[in-house]
């Protein structure tokens, strides 16, 4: 677990970008499987806007844990002062 929280770490935006692929794909897939009556235009709206609603959760997840890594970095320094 350690070994992938450092990769995340050092690579950010490839994880990221790997999020929202995965999430069109997977918002595709589900579209096509629930035979909706949607032209396949839509069905890729659909999909960009559901990774774009995951890709803004996961950025808000990875500024409060670069807040909280950056806080707690402080509070170490101020202890061992």
């Amino acid at each position: 677990m350690e070994a992938i929280q450092s990769w995340v770490s050092e690579h950010k935006l490839t994880s990221i970008g790997a999020i929202w692929a995965s999430a069109i794909g997977a918002s595709l897939a589900y579209n096509t499987r629930a035979r909706t009556p949607l032209k396949p235009s839509l069905r890729l709206i659909h999909a960009r806007m559901h990774a774009q609603a995951l890709t803004l959760a996961v950025l808000s997840g990875a500024a409060a844990y670069h807040y909280y890594e950056k806080s707690c970095s402080k509070q170490e320094n101020v202890d061992n002062a």
